[in-house]
């Protein structure tokens, strides 16, 4: 197994993750029914007895557990991560910790339990989100991020509130997700703020949510199974969230496993308002930049009220769908590459399989840095047409119609217009 800065050597192989690449994240909860952002509870400080009301009125009536497998496998995704629970406390699975669960929904049925089997026969890896916030639980401290931060009927009432029954929640729910329901390949906690404070409270951390007992408990329920950093021990799978990183990710010398988490509009919860939609071509060069870098790349959708993953978030993934269908060997199995590449392009590459995904179309000519003597042939990916490529030729006579080649350089030869393909890419066969 490959070395990491971040990932223990006792912790198990993360082949399946690396090779995987492109992963589907679902953010599904009560706030669904608000449609106004996943924080809406908090930004707007409402107290957990006004928001009840979308627990009384929760019914994904046209949820379709296949329907969702089948559309999110064919976008090229190889994994799932699904919202157990989020920051509101609510349970998409029968719990014995709460009453405050799914099954006591409208909707009255344990939709974990559908969702996962329809994945696994879609051939999709198994994650779950676990909030480590609950802001519904009578025992959570409150702080500065709360709903009834500035209640201070609420505020008064943490001299009553016991962490270490919360903590013992926590354990327990976590204990049934990974006893209950199969086999489990990514547990991806959310989130500590230790760092912060606001005077009259601070922020949670590791010893907040006793993450070492945590750990272990997945370690020993799921010993095969990834889990990312956010509980706040300063290892696990590294997830930026809304931002690109510009270079590969490297601490004392060694690559970090990490996972970039990007929205398809401005939420991660279904939002009827927020037009602020990425296009295909933007979500795609995103995913095509972090394997370029050696991250994985999780693309969010939220499902609205009715169950039903939304018409521009379909685009988006017919889009993928008709692009992976051609091109997805240029991203599963594939890492970064130590060749430099040309403006407006990316570089992933397999083995003696190098791949040059072109952002930006240029007229006729493309120069590729020290590849002089090391390809023997190079083709588009999205139809096999081989692609003419030329290096430096000592003889040759440049005029005003020659371009010119450095020493160590190739140039391929493209036509002038670009393939039908939303990110064209060539295959380059390297030499072994």
């Amino acid at each position: 197994m490959k070395k990491y800065a971040n990932w223990p050597e006792s912790y198990p192989d993360t082949t399946w993750f690396t090779k995987a690449r492109f992963g589907a994240f679902i953010h599904f909860g009560l706030y669904t029914l608000g449609a106004r952002h996943e924080w809406f509870m908090t930004n707007e400080q409402i107290t957990p007895e006004n928001y009840r009301k979308y627990f009384e009125h929760f019914d994904p009536d046209l949820f379709d557990a296949n329907q969702w497998a089948q559309e999110i496998k064919a976008t090229g995704a190889e994994y799932v991560v699904f919202t157990t629970k989020h920051h509101e406390g609510f349970a998409f699975w029968d719990t014995k910790e709460s009453d405050y669960k799914i099954t006591n929904t409208p909707f009255g049925r344990d939709l974990l339990a559908e969702l996962l089997p329809a994945f696994r026969q879609a051939g999709l890896k198994i994650g779950l989100y676990h909030s480590l916030i609950d802001w519904y639980h009578p025992e959570f401290p409150i702080d500065g991020l709360h709903p009834c931060r500035e209640d201070e009927t609420y505020r008064v009432s943490n001299s009553q509130r016991d962490l270490k029954k919360y903590q013992d929640f926590l354990a327990a729910q976590v204990t049934e997700l990974l006893t209950d329901y199969g086999k489990i390949d990514y547990m991806w906690f959310d989130f500590s703020y230790a760092h912060r404070d606001w005077e009259w409270s601070v922020g949670k951390g590791a010893n907040d949510w006793d993450a070492r007992r945590l750990e272990k408990i997945c370690r020993t329920l799921q010993p095969e199974m990834l889990i990312n950093d956010r509980f706040d021990l300063g290892h696990g799978i590294t997830t930026p969230e809304q931002y690109q990183p510009d270079k590969p990710l490297y601490k004392d010398g060694l690559p970090v496993l990490w996972e970039a988490c990007q929205t398809m509009n401005g939420t991660w919860g279904y939002d009827r308002d927020n037009q602020q939609w990425k296009s295909s071509e933007q979500i795609l060069q995103m995913l095509i930049d972090t394997v370029a870098k050696g991250g994985n790349f999780l693309m969010n959708t939220g499902p609205n009220g009715r169950g039903l993953i939304d018409k521009q978030s379909k685009e988006r993934f017919s889009d993928l769908s008709e692009w992976f269908y051609l091109h997805n060997r240029s991203i599963k199995q594939c890492g970064p590459s130590d060749f430099v590449p040309p403006v407006d392009c990316r570089y992933t590459q397999n083995g003696n399989r190098l791949y040059l995904h072109i952002f930006s179309w240029p007229y006729f000519h493309i120069h590729l840095k020290d590849l002089a003597g090391k390809i023997r042939y190079a083709q588009f990916l999205n139809d096999g047409s081989e692609v003419f490529y030329r290096g430096f030729d000592p003889e040759e006579v440049i005029t005003t119609t020659e371009t010119i080649i450095e020493p160590n350089d190739i140039v391929l030869q493209l036509p002038t217009k670009r393939p039908d393909a939303l990110v064209p890419v060539i295959e380059i066969f390297l030499n072994e």
